[in-house]
């Protein structure tokens, strides 16, 4: 009785569960008046991104060709014209410093002086012995002449009054030693020495800058070696002077490549005679190489990365079509287009595509700037905006000159 019972509630469930299940939903394309496609019906709204479905939404700009200056860009360190740390020759203690701290000097200018009075007495005996030697030779002289001394006893005097000069010369430097004075022209820097001070020999004292022309050292890529000589102009900029622009002159370039950097050392001089810059400063060159005619620019937006070829959507006639580009110079959010691939024969153009039967990249022409994640070759797209495209270069078609360059 319990296995009747059991049957009889097992057949009630299933009765139930068909009933609520209804209809199955038909799987693959049926007749014409249901088609399907996969599970969604054929006749639903077109997918974007596809060609011949719905339009994407897309951001443009006009690709410009403008007379791009060519410029090498690289950081740079000020130096000053000549520059020493002046050390004494020999140790002793401060006997008086002649200058200010920060004070403009002129070459030979006594700037320190040593406790010198052994070296004072060693210079008047020197002077005294030279003095007695030039009166001994002098006698001499009278005598040989009248025939009372032999030629020995004159050249023997000869030779005493020249060791007494050589002996004056030797106490007159000595004494010099004890005097330090500015080497050239220049300021003189913050000293760290006091009076009364005992200094060793080659002890750092002072230093003096000639900070009237600076040089600026700067490096550039090898890249460069055919279009950088000397007496080029150039722009200096410096960040602690907001604003202000100085020039150079490209005056030396090493003849030797840095092996580790491949680059290029070069040094320009430049005129500080208003003293604005001081050596050390941070600083940025400029040093125009040129200008290249018709140069054809895009924003760099526009520039979509692949991994073998870089290329750009153009719009012709309502549709994005794929063009690979190669790029140069880059300049203030722009890119040069140096050369166009033909379409199609780029590594990510597809075979049969659009775009193969379109021309390369050319001034006036529409590309992408926004919305490119959303394309592919041959979809319909719709510009947002007035459906006028921007200029490359902003107002004007115009590229702003920005500081730095390069490939």
């Amino acid at each position: 009785m319990l296995a009747g019972l059991g049957l009889f509630a097992l057949g009630f469930v299933a009765h139930y569960a068909l009933r609520d299940a209804g209809p199955a939903a038909p799987s693959g394309p049926p007749g014409p008046a249901g088609q399907t496609v996969g599970d969604k019906p054929a006749g639903g709204p077109p997918v974007a991104g596809r060609p011949g479905g719905m339009p994407v939404a897309v951001e443009t700009a006009r690709a410009q060709a403008i007379d791009l200056p060519l410029v090498a860009s690289a950081v740079a360190s000020l130096r000053a014209n000549e520059s020493v740390i002046l050390r004494p020759e020999t140790a002793g203690r401060i006997a008086a410093i002649h200058f200010r701290d920060g004070a403009v000097v002129r070459r030979g200018e006594l700037l320190i002086s040593l406790e010198a009075s052994l070296q004072e007495a060693e210079l008047a005996q020197a002077k005294a012995n030279l003095g007695l030697a030039q009166l001994t030779f002098k006698r001499q002289q009278e005598l040989f002449a009248r025939n009372f001394i032999s030629r020995q006893a004159l050249d023997s005097a000869a030779a005493s009054l020249a060791v007494q000069e050589a002996a004056l010369a030797l106490a007159q430097a000595k004494f010099e030693q004890t005097r330090i004075r500015a080497p050239f022209a220049g300021v003189v820097g913050i000293g760290k020495i006091s009076v009364g001070d005992y200094v060793k020999e080659g002890q750092d004292l002072v230093n003096v800058e000639d900070i009237s022309a600076l040089k600026v050292d700067f490096r550039l890529p090898d890249a460069y070696l055919g279009q950088v000589r000397r007496g080029q102009t150039l722009a200096v900029t410096s960040d602690a002077l907001p604003g202000q622009r100085f020039t150079a002159t490209l005056a030396a370039i090493d003849p030797l490549i840095e092996a580790s950097g491949r680059s290029l050392s070069c040094r320009a001089q430049l005129d500080n005679r208003g003293g604005k810059l001081r050596p050390g400063l941070f600083a940025r060159v400029r040093l125009e190489l040129g200008e290249r005619q018709d140069a054809l620019l895009v924003p760099e937006e526009a520039i979509v990365p692949d991994a073998r070829t870089p290329f750009v959507y153009r719009v012709v006639e309502g549709k994005a079509l794929r063009t690979p580009v190669r790029t140069g110079l880059r300049r203030d959010g722009l890119v040069e287009i140096v050369g166009g691939l033909e379409p199609g024969s780029g590594a990510g153009a597809e075979a049969g595509s659009v775009a193969e039967a379109v021309s390369s990249l050319k001034a006036g022409d529409e590309v992408v700037t926004a919305g490119q994640l959303k394309l592919r070759d041959g979809v319909p797209v719709r510009v947002l905006g007035d459906g006028s495209a921007r200029p490359a270069g902003g107002e004007g078609g115009k590229a702003r000159d920005a500081a730095g360059s390069g490939r």
